[in-house]
């Protein structure tokens, strides 16, 4: 007779009994995280549709929580580990270190002529990014010559900003989000290195025909064909000139090495006010002289509070070399339409 209480209830073997009680026994052994992953493993796969999270993290416990959201963000990856996609930008980025490293210790004084030319360099790329790249394409506050706009836009590639519509796409995307968890170039998200270097090859390529898809086709394909032979021209620039190998590690990786960091110190020494919410742009008044021809992006909480304006220094004493050079272009007539600040 079986009890009216275990009615409807299939009796169990005893071998099954003592199988479950085992099971049990070592279960509790592992630690909490391994359990929560193993219960995870466990569940059926209704449990995994849309409207089911609850039950899942009542099931599994915190510890599943904490781990599924911290593989949505990227910032937790190991710093050495780059993206799928992003392999050659990682390797560019340690090559060009490296290279630097051993300049400096080959090379610690190098002759005017080389640090002359290197200058030059430096200040055609800064053009690049901040005229064209930043002011030109990604918020169209100016327009140019085509010529004007090619030849800069070789500039910002030898200068190693990669391709017009990358840039251009990641840039009016952090704009849009700027400073939450969707801003791929956050320091208040991330942290200081994420948004100052591993952004660039921990997250995901950039979205270019949802972001910038004008710069998809037409004349701007043909830098996605020249970009890398830009990038290995701007490497060996030194010894092509003729120059050794003092001009090779000075005018190439050294050069692109500190351009990089001066890009980059916007994504992250400008972005650490300490708002408790939103945007957290500053301004920068020391960080403008070492960037040279980009000296402007650092007023970078101008920019924010006034992303269509062509000029990025706002009181007559911010200076703002790009700005100049577009004033100038503008005066000879190969600029028009250049938007100006609005009143506030």
């Amino acid at each position: 007779m079986i009890p009216a209480e275990f009615a409807g209830h299939k009796v169990r073997p005893l071998h099954t009994f003592l199988a479950y009680s085992l099971f049990v026994s070592l279960f509790a052994q592992f630690p909490d995280t391994l359990r929560g992953k193993m219960v995870l493993l466990c569940l059926p796969r209704t449990l995994s549709k849309p409207g089911t999270i609850n039950s899942t993290t009542l099931i599994a416990g915190d510890d599943m929580e904490l781990s599924a959201t911290q593989q949505a963000r990227p910032w937790d990856r190991p710093f050495w580990k780059p993206v799928h996609g992003k392999e050659g930008v990682f390797t560019y980025l340690v090559l060009i270190h490296v290279l630097a490293v051993i300049g400096l210790i080959l090379f610690p004084l190098p002759s005017l002529k080389v640090v002359g030319l290197t200058v030059l360099f430096v200040a055609f790329g800064g053009l690049g990014t901040t005229v064209c790249y930043h002011r030109l394409l990604a918020h169209k506050t100016l327009k140019t010559n085509r010529f004007i706009e090619q030849f800069l836009i070789f500039w910002a590639i030898f200068n190693g900003s990669g391709h017009p519509a990358s840039w251009v796409a990641y840039h009016r995307l952090h704009h849009s989000v700027t400073d939450t968890p969707e801003d791929i170039s956050s320091p208040k998200q991330g942290g200081f290195w994420w948004a100052h270097l591993r952004w660039l090859y921990q997250t995901q390529p950039a979205d270019k025909q949802r972001w910038a898809p004008e710069l998809t086709g037409g004349i701007y394909k043909i830098w996605g064909w020249a970009e890398t032979p830009v990038i290995l021209l701007s490497i060996f620039i030194g010894l092509i000139l003729g120059f050794g190998w003092m001009g090779f590690f000075w005018m190439g990786a050294l050069r692109l090495v500190y351009s990089l960091h001066m890009q980059c110190f916007v994504n992250s020494l400008t972005h650490l006010d300490p708002a408790p919410e939103g945007d957290s742009s500053k301004n920068v008044w020391w960080l403008g002289p070492f960037q040279l021809t980009a000296w402007g992006e650092n007023w970078h909480r101008n920019h924010h509070s006034h992303a269509g304006s062509a000029r990025l220094g706002l009181r007559w004493y911010q200076t703002d070399i790009g700005w100049y050079f577009i004033w100038m272009l503008e005066a000879v007539g190969l600029a028009h339409s250049v938007k100006r600040p609005r009143a506030s």
